[in-house]
């Protein structure tokens, strides 16, 4: 079985945060190459992108969260397609050298797959350090305790919903 990063959206905030944000069930790699010719003077979205983003393989959008997924028959080979087509037209890379650099992109992604349940969630940190790129990632594992509080309704009472636009 083939285990793949898969873009994951828990609410908006990507959309909000990001240049672009990847669509919910998209295929992922890390993404650090599209940083290569960057350094820490990174600003706004693409700063953030740079920090927390895993980039998906249909809409070349980001995701702060990835999933670890079984991949079908055909995932891989569709994904590794994907990514040397985008290396090609958005980084100018040769053929031959566009399908090897995604190749060993996708491999890096199947090994931070190896050895978490599907299911599992991923996280990652980017950052420049002595002017070199550290990527640093991390699993979130659910929480089998119950959460610190809950919203509770008696039968007697009307729910009161905060309006959070007043809030901001």
């Amino acid at each position: 079985m083939t285990l793949l990063p898969r873009t994951l959206r828990l609410d908006a905030s990507d959309g909000v945060v990001f240049p672009r944000a990847a669509e919910p069930g998209e295929w992922a790699v890390p993404g650090g190459f599209c940083f290569w010719d960057d350094d820490d003077g990174l600003a706004g979205k693409r700063r953030q992108a740079f920090r927390a983003g895993f980039l998906g393989l249909g809409s070349f959008g980001w995701s702060t969260l990835v999933e670890v997924a079984a991949a079908p028959a055909g995932a891989r080979a569709t994904a590794l397609a994907a990514l040397a087509a985008h290396l090609r037209a958005e980084h100018g890379a040769p053929a031959d050298g566009a399908q090897a650099a995604a190749a060993e992109e996708i491999a890096f992604a199947e090994s931070l797959c190896a050895g978490h349940a599907p299911g599992t969630v991923l996280a990652l940190e980017r950052r420049f350090e002595a002017g070199e790129m550290r990527e640093r990632f991390r699993t979130l594992h659910r929480r089998e305790t119950a959460p610190v509080f809950a919203i509770v309704q008696t039968d007697d009472e009307a729910p009161e919903w905060p309006d959070l636009a007043a809030l901001r």
